[in-house]
């Protein structure tokens, strides 16, 4: 849970300004949610955090790496992680988050915890589809791969030639011709 608490920003005390905070994100951090994913992970996540009179800012950036197994191989490669997210952060009367990029928290709030931003930024930044990258320049050599190849159905015999067709499917056809 520590890692958790390295993500609450007490606000009250900071002065009305920008503010930076870096977080060293690794595997610790996805098992207090749960999340089993990822093999190995190394992500920088740089916030901006921009306190104003009313309201605030906060800007999210990741870039890193995450250790993920393909989905056709089940090869494990390094994802490259390099995305950012704006969150704006208002008063209001009761707790809401239901707007992706607007949080509203209670006027008597004095602190924000930003773990599950972080979270969300890490995991919707992995493509949905991961397909290692030596499958798609042809480097990689893998037992799954080349039996795939085996199994998987040859361009160059898609025409059947009448001798393959079932004889019972040319009796089929002579109804077609008897009109």
């Amino acid at each position: 849970m520590k890692a958790l608490k390295d993500c609450i920003i007490p606000f009250v005390g900071l002065k009305v300004g920008e503010h930076h905070f870096d977080y060293q994100i690794d595997n610790t951090f996805f098992q207090n949610f749960e999340y089993e994913e990822f093999n190995a992970v190394d992500v920088k996540i740089a916030l901006k955090f921009e306190k104003k009179t009313t309201f605030m800012e906060l800007y999210f950036s990741a870039s890193g790496v995450v250790n993920v197994n393909c989905d056709i191989t089940n090869e494990p490669y390094n994802q490259t992680i390099n995305d950012q997210f704006k969150l704006v952060v208002k008063f209001g009367n009761e707790y809401n988050d239901e707007n992706d990029e607007i949080l509203i928290i209670p006027h008597g709030e004095y602190e924000i915890n930003v773990s599950q931003y972080i979270y969300e930024l890490i995991v919707l930044s992995v493509p949905i589809k991961r397909i290692h990258p030596g499958i798609e320049d042809g480097t990689l050599q893998s037992d799954i791969l080349s039996k795939l190849e085996e199994l998987s159905p040859n361009k160059d015999n898609k025409t059947k030639s009448a001798e393959d067709i079932d004889p019972r499917w040319n009796n089929l056809k002579k109804l077609l011709t008897d009109k």
